[in-house]
C-alpha cells in the first residue's frame, strides 16, 4: 500500500465545454491519510472523488471544495492559471468530502442551501475533530432555500435542493447544455446510505428529478473514464432507484440481504448504466447493515 502526498494523484478532466472536473483517487493499492479507517481514504479516495468548476472568461463557480486543504488549493491554483478572477463556491451538501477545503475559499462567496448550513452549524466540533480533522471549518456565508438561478459568465445555472442521499442536497443543473452536477444523489456503483430511515423520501426525491430535463449527469463518485467522456446518461437514476427499493425490500428478504454487491446489483451491472467497482462491496454491506438497523 503506497501513501502519496494529498493532491499528488489529483487528475484534471474536462467533461463538457466550460466544466472542468478535479478528479483524485480510485488508485489500486494507494490511500492518502492512513491505513487505519479514515472518512477521506474509505469515504471518497478509494472509492474516487471529482469536484467541479464551471468556468467562463474571469468567472468560476466551483461545486465543492474537495477533501483536503491541498487539493482545494489545487483548484483555486488551476483556475486562477485560466484567468479566472472571481470565485463563487457552491456545496452540495455537508458531508467532510465536500467542505474539506472550505477554508481555501475562505474570501468567496460559499452558497449552500439553509439545511445544509445548519447541519454543518451542529456537526462542526465532529468535523473539527475528525480522522482527518477539518479545522477550522468555514461555514456558507449565503444561504438558500428550494432553488437559486446563478449566472457563470454568460452561463446560466440551477441550484436545486433535494433530499437524496442526504436531507440537505443541492444539485447543480446547467440547462442549456442538458448537463446536472449530481453531487451525491447519484453514484457510481451504489449510491451512499447515509440516513437509512429515509430511504422513501429519497426515492420521492429521485422521481422528482427523473422528471427535469437535462441528458447528462456528472457524479461526484463515479469512474474517472465515464466522467472525463462527458458523464452518465439518465439511465443512472433507474439504476439508483432500483437499488434503493431493493435495500428496502431486504427487510423482508432476508436472503437477499445475505448477498454480496456483485449479485445484489446483477440487473444494474447488465445494464451498463453502471460498472462493478469491488470496493463497493464493503459501501453496500454497511448500507444493508444501516437499512435493518433502521427498521421500524
Amino acid at each position: 500500500m503506497t501513501r502519496p502526498s494529498l493532491g499528488s494523484t489529483m487528475r484534471l478532466v474536462r467533461p463538457a465545454p466550460n466544466v472542468v472536473g478535479f478528479y483524485d483517487g480510485r488508485l489500486d493499492g494507494v490511500r492518502i491519510w492512513s491505513e487505519e479507517p479514515n472518512w477521506l481514504d474509505d469515504g471518497a479516495y478509494t472509492l474516487g472523488i471529482c469536484t467541479y468548476a464551471i468556468v467562463d472568461g474571469s468567472q468560476a463557480l466551483v461545486y465543492d471544495t474537495h477533501i483536503s486543504l491541498p487539493h482545494a488549493r489545487l483548484v483555486r491554483r488551476t483556475l486562477e492559471e485560466m484567468d479566472v478572477t472571481s470565485i463563487r463556491v457552491v456545496l452540495s451538501h455537508w458531508h467532510d468530502d465536500h467542505i474539506a477545503g472550505n477554508e481555501v475559499f475562505h474570501d468567496c462567496e460559499i452558497i449552500a442551501n439553509r439545511l445544509t448550513a445548519s447541519a454543518l452549524e451542529r456537526g462542526r466540533a465532529e468535523i473539527e475533530g475528525g480522522n482527518p480533522p477539518i479545522r477550522p471549518l468555514v461555514l456558507p456565508n449565503r444561504i438558500f432555500d428550494n432553488n437559486l438561478h446563478l449566472t457563470v459568465g454568460a452561463i446560466p445555472v440551477e441550484l436545486r435542493q433535494v433530499e437524496i442521499h442526504s436531507h440537505d442536497g443541492t444539485v447543480l443543473l446547467m440547462p442549456d447544455a442538458g448537463l446536472l452536477l449530481a453531487g451525491d444523489t447519484l453514484e457510481d456503483s451504489i449510491t451512499y446510505v447515509s440516513e437509512p430511515e429515509r430511504l422513501a423520501e429519497h426515492l420521492i426525491d429521485l422521481e422528482r428529478m427523473a422528471g427535469w430535463r437535462f441528458d447528462r449527469i456528472l457524479p461526484n463518485h463515479g469512474s474517472c473514464e465515464t466522467i472525463a467522456a462527458g458523464g452518465y446518461d439518465r439511465s443512472l437514476i433507474a439504476a439508483t432507484q432500483a437499488y434503493v427499493r431493493k435495500l428496502l425490500a431486504c427487510r423482508q428478504e432476508p436472503d437477499k440481504a445475505k448477498q454480496d454487491l456483485r449479485t445484489f446489483g446483477a440487473d444494474m451491472f447488465a445494464s451498463t448504466a453502471v460498472e462493478y467497482f469491488a470496493p463497493y462491496e464493503a459501501v453496500h454491506r454497511q448500507n444493508v447493515e444501516a437499512v435493518l438497523a433502521a427498521k421500524g
